[in-house]
């Protein structure tokens, strides 16, 4: 008797399914055994558990609305998907529900794989730091050029600024240019270059020739027209970049004092 009991309330709910015209059922909150014997004698395919999260971006990616109850089921509420397939991977054959042709073409799942996980995880910094350049895009939409290229003209400008300063405020702006330039000195001693020499050279050549768009020739492409290469940045990124790094040197410079480690025993 218990087994009616249990699988009484699910015959109405299946056959709900059905004439509502969907051909795959995703449960967030589980069956047992049972349902899923009945899902199959019905001929519905069925997805026992799915977490919340994902779920939800099962229902944006195919159209769909997650109802709480059979009840509320209609044909306009459901989803759709050209294809669900499971796949296996790695040598643990790991397997993977895979919903493609989904209505909603926006929603996309990333898939990475690596030989350990180390790999995987720093794959998955670098998609994310790409994610957000596009990210900083679609809310501004300004570049500047790379390569060290827009510090050194703003180490410029801010140092003939600072000529034109009568107070003491002009050593400041001075330390501020300086501080500028150690982005390129960076590159160029990164990149196996001497890093004086390449910065004159390269500061040199911005005012003599009156283009801000020359910087450090990292990869040895022969020229430091970073338009020529193809070298970007983001307006709001750079921006957040050198705001961050003041504020930063503006909090140090309120403190007073510094203790070491080890001072004072």
């Amino acid at each position: 008797s218990s087994g009616i009991n249990a699988e009484w309330p699910l015959r109405p709910g299946i056959k709900k399914i059905k004439d509502s015209g969907a051909n795959l059922a995703i449960c967030q909150w589980g069956f047992d055994d049972e349902a899923n014997h009945l899902c199959l004698q019905n001929e519905l395919p069925a997805v026992r558990w799915v977490g919340g999260p994902e779920i939800e971006l099962i229902a944006i990616a195919t159209g769909g609305r997650i109802v709480p109850r059979f009840s509320e089921l209609t044909p306009d509420k459901l989803g759709y998907a050209g294809k669900v397939r499971e796949i296996e991977f790695g040598t643990t054959k790991d397997r993977m529900m895979v919903i493609e042709d989904c209505k909603n073409t926006r929603a996309v799942t990333l898939f990475l794989r690596g030989s350990n996980t180390m790999i995987v995880q720093e794959a998955k910094r670098s998609i994310w730091d790409a994610m957000c350049v596009i990210r900083n895009l679609v809310r501004d939409n300004r570049i500047v050029y790379g390569g060290g290229s827009n510090e050194i003209s703003c180490a410029i400008a801010v140092s003939a600024a600072a000529d034109k300063v009568p107070s003491i405020e002009q050593y400041a702006m001075r330390a501020f240019a300086d501080a500028l330039e150690s982005v390129p000195m960076a590159l160029a001693e990164n990149s196996g270059l001497a890093p004086f020499a390449t910065l004159a050279e390269v500061k040199s050549r911005q005012i003599k020739e009156d283009n801000p768009r020359l910087g450090i020739d990292c990869m040895d492409a022969g020229e430091n027209d970073m338009k020529v290469q193809h070298v970007i940045e983001t307006l709001i990124g750079k921006k957040q970049q050198i705001m961050l790094a003041t504020q930063l040197v503006r909090m140090i410079l309120k403190i007073d004092d510094v203790r070491s480690p080890g001072e004072g025993e």
